[in-house]
């Protein structure tokens, strides 16, 4: 994705999977980019940092790290927000004890955990409040192997 695509949000730290710096989003479901293969993934939708928002506007969860500075070097942020895009997908609602075990899958070396909590709320506050469209179907793509 980075070389071939330039798409450079999901960052190359410790390719173990293990820092999730470089969270994407594989048909919905949280993943850490460099324990997937290509192979695995072809004919799948993969969502980065780089598809959210749109002419110009911050997604909610983009615009809530903002607002409660969940950023400090910003290495991690990329990472984070798709995390949290994934789980609040999961868990619309989430309890602040929801959000602490829900986002333990990524590191942030700067400590900027209270900010990314509280942004964390503050985008489940801010997508709940805005009303879905009516009759939107999602259309997945037939995942049959012959």
């Amino acid at each position: 994705m980075r070389e071939f695509w330039g798409l450079t949000g999901a960052k190359r730290v410790c390719d173990r999977a293990t820092c999730g710096a470089c969270t994407v989003l594989v048909d919905g479901k949280r993943e850490y980019a460099c324990a997937l293969l290509a192979i695995d993934v072809q004919d799948r939708e993969i969502t980065t940092i780089e598809s959210l928002g749109a002419n110009g506007d911050l997604d909610p969860v983009q615009q809530a790290f903002v607002d409660n500075d969940a950023l400090q070097c910003g290495f991690c942020t990329a990472g984070f927000v798709m995390s949290c895009k994934g789980f609040l997908a999961e868990l619309p609602s989430p309890t602040h004890e929801d959000i602490l075990k829900g986002m333990s899958g990524n590191l942030c070396r700067c400590g900027t955990y209270a900010g990314i909590q509280q942004a964390v709320a503050q985008a489940a506050a801010a997508m709940a409040a805005k009303p879905r469209p009516a009759g939107l179907k999602i259309r997945r793509p037939n995942r049959s192997r012959s």
